[in-house]
């Protein structure tokens, strides 16, 4: 099989006597669709933090194309880093911020290029986007759905090899869930970016993802395709799938 994008190998991490993560094993594919799956307070969230840097594993090792990443020097970590963008659950779109300045904001705050050439990069992801011509609104002016565009257009703005989407259908009904989950896989696509979805949208995730895992005690229980999952012999994950709490 190929070498894996980002590979993580028997990570532990505990908050005080709790122990969230406890020998993680989780492989995520260069230009696939990644679901991470599990009942909620099961750590899924903390792995994804784990994977763009914003929280760092008591033990194990993160592999990125086979180099462990706490073994690289800081020039190449940072790069890593800014390959990776994350999508939170709730969009993090600033309220007093305007569209462009929020799609822009990765770029602005950097100052990794001239205005001109990040008013044209913004320019070009909200075309590709289909939010053309609302540059000066504010996310309170918008639907649930432009703000989900807004925030994929601020997370793809630096054309990173990798997007992580924390629960990005939380809260919306499921014909806006049949939306989001569309648009990730129709820009996945069309953009080529590797993705790492938490989600609990069971079982309408599966109609796009290529790969998918489920968290359940702090370990990754399985790891598969689709078809996998549904053809499994496991009880927890048979459960989880058909709503049972088991």
């Amino acid at each position: 099989m190929t070498q894996p994008f980002i590979q993580l190998i028997d990570i532990h991490k505990r908050f005080g006597d709790n122990f969230v993560l406890s020998g993680v094993d989780l492989s995520i594919y260069q230009g696939k669709i990644t679901t991470v799956i599990g009942k909620s307070g099961t750590g899924k969230s903390v792995l994804l933090k784990h994977i763009i840097g914003l929280m760092h594993q008591d033990s194990g090792q993160l592999l990125v194309n086979g180099a462990p990443l706490d073994q690289m020097d800081k020039k190449a970590k940072h790069g890593f880093q800014r390959e990776v963008s994350y999508m939170f659950q709730d969009n993090a779109l600033f309220d007093f911020l305007s569209v462009y300045e929020n799609i822009a904001l990765p770029l602005s705050e950097k100052k990794a290029f001239p205005e001109g050439k990040i008013r044209e990069k913004v320019r070009i992801k909200m075309k590709l986007l289909g939010i053309s011509g609302i540059e000066d609104q504010y996310p309170s002016q918008l639907s649930g759905g432009m703000r989900k565009r807004v925030a994929l257009a601020r997370a793809l703005i630096t054309d990173p090899k990798a997007v992580l989407f924390d629960e990005p259908t939380t809260g919306l009904d499921p014909v806006r869930r049949n939306n989001v989950h569309s648009m990730i896989a129709r820009y996945q696509k069309e953009f080529g970016f590797t993705a790492v979805i938490v989600s609990h949208d069971i079982p309408e995730i599966f109609e796009i993802t290529q790969h998918i895992a489920m968290l359940d005690r702090g370990k990754i229980i399985f790891e598969g395709s689709t078809q996998e999952m549904l053809d499994s012999h496991s009880d927890i994950v048979n459960g989880f799938i058909q709503g049972q709490d088991i």
